[in-house]
């Protein structure tokens, strides 16, 4: 890979290495090199600019939960080391709540929860990064109910003028990647089976979803079939029935040893005036930044990872509403 280390045999490789080595080897400086100066990170709580912040954010992390663990599922690519190039990373975390931070008082309790990253990156370092976590999943099994935890952290951040607010495009930091993908036949057909669904052809599921399909969605949850996967972008799309669906990047791949996958980033940007997953309408506006992996087989999309942050969708309701 030009412009990259040679200790990496590629971009997938560097990816999950350099993960492994800044969290679990405990190499936090080496975000001074591979991540850039001004990197703007944004994750569907805020927006922020700068290597410092980075460095703050990880190393209370790291503090809260010193035994964390990042497995990198997959990393959906698309670019080339000349240019640049982007990946959608999937993680599996484990961590034990050993100390209190943002999360409250230490629990003790020992979690399992997914992340996806985009990054780009050239020349060993990246410079622009999405990040979502699956704070849901979190929240819960620290005992927390995700709206309650929004409430609480609106107060704990100093109520609802002063505190972190979430990400939204009327925030964004323009960044130095200004690419939306490729356009591999994956990419593309998964592309067209959200918007399809966004457009409320939910008979799509039953016709291009695998009858045994694996789901992985917001919260930890873990769904079967066509009737988990009707469930969760029901009730997702009848909370925003109005909202705005756009995707905001696509990948498509076909590797050795791996079935064809894709990689969506993606957003809903509208008013939450339906009845669905999040409850009685308020007509709060929300933005919910969103990513998808899919791997597809020989009888349709066969396992389907979905993530966004129900922490900070209810964040923006709680304080749109009071």
């Amino acid at each position: 890979m030009k412009g990259f280390s040679n200790r990496f045999t590629d971009f997938p490789d560097y990816i999950i290495g350099i993960t492994k080595e800044i969290w679990e080897d405990r190499g936090i400086g080496t975000l001074h090199d591979y991540y850039a100066p001004d990197i703007p990170v944004r994750s569907p709580s805020s927006v922020v600019k700068g290597n410092q912040g980075v460095i703050a954010a990880t190393m209370a992390t790291l503090a809260e939960f010193p035994d964390r663990t990042l497995y990198g599922e997959d990393v959906i690519w698309s670019g080339m080391p000349e240019d640049g190039m982007l990946s959608s990373h999937r993680l599996h975390s484990t961590a034990t709540h050993a100390h209190d931070g943002v999360y409250g008082k230490a629990t003790g309790k020992t979690l399992r929860y997914r992340i996806i990253a985009d990054c780009h990156a050239i020349n060993n370092q990246i410079n622009d990064e999405w990040l979502i976590r699956d704070q849901g999943a979190i929240v819960r099994q620290l005992g927390w109910d995700p709206k309650d935890y929004a409430a609480d952290l609106i107060d704990r951040e100093g109520g609802p003028e002063n505190c972190v607010k979430p990400f939204t495009p009327e925030i964004d930091i323009d960044g130095p990647y200004k690419g939306t993908g490729n356009d591999n036949k994956w990419g593309q057909k998964y592309a067209e089976l959200l918007t399809r669904i966004m457009n409320a052809e939910f008979s799509v599921i039953p016709q291009e979803y695998d009858r045994a399909v694996n789901l992985e969605y917001p919260g930890g949850v873990s769904a079967l079939s066509h009737g988990g996967a009707d469930k969760f972008w029901m009730g997702l799309r009848a909370s925003f029935p109005n909202a705005e669906f756009k995707i905001e990047h696509q990948i498509g791949r076909d590797d050795p040893m791996m079935p064809p996958r894709a990689a969506l980033r993606w957003s809903l940007w509208g008013k939450h005036d339906g009845w669905g997953s999040f409850g009685t309408p308020t007509g709060a506006q929300v933005y919910v930044m969103g990513a998808s992996h899919a791997e597809f087989g020989p009888w349709g999309l066969r396992r389907e990872y979905t993530l966004f942050d129900e922490t900070a969708i209810w964040k923006q309701i709680l304080l749109a509403t009071g």
